[in-house]
């Protein structure tokens, strides 16, 4: 599956990185996250409790920053444990661009699961990563007081 989008930020671009890298941010702005914590300089641990329909398995898994430049963009890949489900993974793509005094970020990512949650089907599962990004975002904008405006899919 693949998801992706952009968003226009009221902040320099220097804040939304900043933001980008804050964990107490983040785990506000991720929906059903309950645990969010650095292990080192470019890993994080994560405990993620996702709605699917009926289940809301609680995923937990490793999170790894690589290809980074400061300010510009970073990959995060990750892989989740979610017990009787099994394993979910993904992976997105940040890059960030200054849009005169607000700052344009653009999200690419790539994601799947095994034939656990594959069950209950992709279109669940599309529909409901859209949704969790979308909120993502709006929710992020929020823990530091910036204002999100979405632009659409990548062009």
């Amino acid at each position: 599956m693949q998801f992706g989008g952009r968003y226009r930020f009221s902040a320099p671009r220097a804040a939304v990185w900043a933001a980008l890298n804050d964990t107490d941010k983040l785990r506000t702005a991720i929906p059903g996250c309950k645990r969010l914590d650095w292990t080192g300089p470019n890993e994080l641990e994560m405990e993620l409790k996702v709605s699917l329909g009926l289940l809301s398995p609680t995923f937990t898994g490793d999170l790894h920053l690589r290809d980074i430049v400061p300010a510009e963009t970073y990959t995060l890949s990750g892989r989740g444990r979610g017990g009787m489900l099994g394993m979910a993974e993904g992976a997105a793509r940040i890059v960030l661009s200054d849009d005169g005094e607000e700052t344009e970020l653009t999200f690419t990512a790539t994601g799947g699961a095994d034939n656990a949650i594959m069950k209950l089907g992709k279109a669940l599962l599309g529909k409901s990563a859209q949704r969790v990004i979308d909120h993502f975002f709006e929710r992020f904008g929020d823990t530091f007081g910036a204002a999100v405006t979405p632009l659409g899919d990548i062009d």
